[in-house]
């Protein structure tokens, strides 16, 4: 499959804005932000926040466009992806577990947390399963479980009953069981995550080679304009798709943030709506764009290796916040921390101008071993 320039350039936004999220929860872990964000906390941190909720459902929606680009290549017939998908979503999973968990050995010794990749691989998973469907029943699906999941937050069950295990998984944040004297809690429920990724591989066809630019352009523009206003409705008047309602606050801008608070574990629809309507903007965006200068290559060099990008830049905070502790010492409480959201932003634009040149080598013996290696294409 030939790279699409839109989708590395989105994808490496991504992961570059995870990046200001991870420095945020290695350094700035005195000051919690909750879920969802808790309003009382500083304007810079709750939008810094918010600005980070994008990753999670752009990277997923992006995996199922993907996903369909595989089996539809310009060069080519049909191929199934379902194999590719199946094994890439035990690697995602296996890695979430293993090398996740060392990063956070320190802090949370007795829990394995399922979190972003948990997620993304059942949803590969589920969606090998799913591909071999007639196509416009995986779209119904996608719009089913994306619109209707929040319809099920009523649902509950007691961790003694028959179903717990299950529900926690799909749409409940809960403790699912143990392993070794390890708590595994399931931190992303996976449901609507893989209601995203079955609406990505929906929309694979937008991206088609038969498809000319302004088209796909004013498609993703009128989708984008469709969920803020959807999202705009349901949400304005308290409808339907958050759980959390909003309400008039003291000051303009805690309106905006009440407004805008909306549940990440387990994704509303509102949270979704925002997300994605955003994705689609920033994706119609990309597209335009055919010369591209020093910040764009940036980005198509993220994005063109980013599980590459995801694991070195996590293990390289790590060492980071080790070193910084061995200097400084516990700054808040007993840990090391920084004094301002300022200073999560400085410490992400560090991290990934040292990052930049690593990832460009991987990046070019990618490109060049690609069809030789074949474990490359998990990154």
């Amino acid at each position: 499959m030939s790279r699409i320039i839109s989708i590395d350039l989105l994808r490496g936004l991504v992961i570059l804005i995870m990046m200001v999220d991870h420095v945020r929860e290695r350094f700035f872990m005195h000051t919690r932000v909750g879920d969802p964000i808790d309003e009382t906390v500083s304007p810079e941190l709750y939008f810094t926040r918010y600005l980070t909720h994008l990753c999670a459902p752009i990277f997923i929606f992006l995996a199922g466009l993907s996903a369909w680009l595989y089996a539809h290549p310009a060069s080519g017939s049909y191929r199934s992806p379902a194999n590719f998908l199946f094994k890439r979503g035990l690697v995602l999973i296996l890695i979430e577990v293993v090398l996740y968990y060392l990063l956070w050995v320190d802090t949370i010794a007795t829990t394995i947390w399922l979190q972003v990749l948990w997620a993304i691989g059942v949803s590969m998973i589920g969606l090998s399963l799913m591909c071999r469907l007639n196509y416009w029943i995986i779209g119904f699906v996608g719009f089913l479980i994306v619109f209707g999941h929040n319809a099920l937050t009523p649902i509950e069950f007691a961790p003694d009953e028959f179903g717990y295990t299950i529900w926690s998984i799909l749409h409940d944040q809960n403790n699912i069981g143990e392993v070794g004297g390890l708590t595994i809690r399931a931190s992303y429920p996976v449901l609507p995550w893989f209601g995203v990724i079955l609406l990505g591989y929906f929309a694979g066809p937008l991206f088609a080679h038969t498809v000319s630019s302004i088209t796909r352009r004013k498609a993703l523009i009128i989708m984008g304009l469709t969920s803020l206003l959807v999202l705009l409705v349901l949400r304005g008047f308290n409808l339907y798709g958050e759980t959390s309602p909003w309400s008039v606050q003291a000051t303009t801008v805690g309106t905006v943030m009440s407004f805008l608070n909306f549940t990440k574990y387990p994704p509303s629809l509102d949270y979704l709506l925002v997300t994605l309507g955003v994705g689609f903007f920033l994706l119609a965006w990309f597209d335009t764009f055919r010369d591209q200068n020093a910040a764009l290559k940036v980005l198509e060099v993220y994005g063109s290796v980013p599980m590459f990008a995801y694991i070195v830049h996590l293990y390289a905070l790590l060492a980071a916040y080790w070193v910084l502790y061995l200097f400084f010492g516990a700054t808040h409480g007993d840990r090391f921390g920084l004094s301002s959201v300022g200073q999560i932003w400085i410490g992400a634009a560090l991290l990934a101008l040292i990052l930049y040149f690593p990832s460009k080598a991987f990046a070019n013996y990618k490109h060049r071993e690609k069809h030789n290696r074949a474990w490359l294409s998990y990154f």
